[in-house]
């Protein structure tokens, strides 16, 4: 589909999934955040990007309430694949052979329950990676105290947090490289582990650490703070 001398940079959001810990009878994606979809934070974020040339967001091919929104401003920009799998990695890889990119092109895969990314993280992923031979992630240093339990719900014992950091997204990689990387290693929950399992060293980028995920109801008002709306 894209014939360029120099690689692109495409955004893709896999939005195939229930959300069960939310819980209601809305996936997560589409619960209602500031008065929009939750998705439409995250894909705005994107879109609004001068360096992605289009936003693919991959849903699952019976979903019916992606087009009862309105997402016209995105225009062409945003492009929705019916094509998602039961495990992100399968909708990541379903995603990728739908876009038909080049093998260089790279690809920043996105939560759509990430709706607080910055567009100066964004942009400095972009940079710092645009050059780089692996590719990389968003990551925040590890900042609270770490306690690892046992099977009784009690510490076991205090794991040492120097080094560790909690990986965020958007996880960036060539198209080609990514793809190898989900058929190798199909069972991961984030690409980043699927280009370790080749032996590879992602970088990580430093971002805030407001760029997490909602993943509980009370995460919606946190998020909603943080958007200052």
């Amino acid at each position: 589909m894209y014939n360029s001398a120099m690689p692109q940079f495409h955004a893709l959001v896999p939005a195939a999934g229930s959300g069960s810990r939310m819980g209601g009878d809305l996936p997560k994606q589409y619960l209602p955040l500031a008065g929009k979809p939750m998705i439409h934070h995250a894909l705005a974020t994107l879109c609004d990007s001068a360096d992605i040339a289009t936003v693919f967001v991959v849903l699952a091919p019976d979903d019916a309430l992606f087009h009862s929104y309105d997402w016209s401003r995105f225009g062409d920009k945003l492009q929705p694949l019916y094509c998602g799998g039961v495990t992100r990695a399968q909708s990541v890889s379903n995603g990728l052979l739908a876009a038909e990119l080049d093998a260089d092109d790279w690809v920043l895969v996105h939560d759509a329950a990430r709706p607080c990314l910055a567009q100066s993280d964004l942009q400095k992923l972009i940079d710092e990676l645009r050059d780089d031979e692996v590719g990389g992630i968003l990551a925040a240093p590890a900042a609270d105290t770490l306690k690892r339990a046992d099977t009784d719900g009690r510490i076991a014992r205090t794991e040492d947090r120097a080094n560790l950091w909690q990986a965020q997204t958007p996880q960036m990689f060539r198209a080609g490289l990514l793809m190898r990387a989900l058929q190798s290693a199909p069972q991961v929950t984030d690409e980043a582990s699927a280009v370790e399992a080749l032996g590879l060293r992602p970088k990580l980028v430093e971002s805030e650490q407001a760029n997490f995920k909602v993943t509980y109801p009370r995460d919606v008002r946190m998020a909603e703070l943080i958007l200052g709306l």
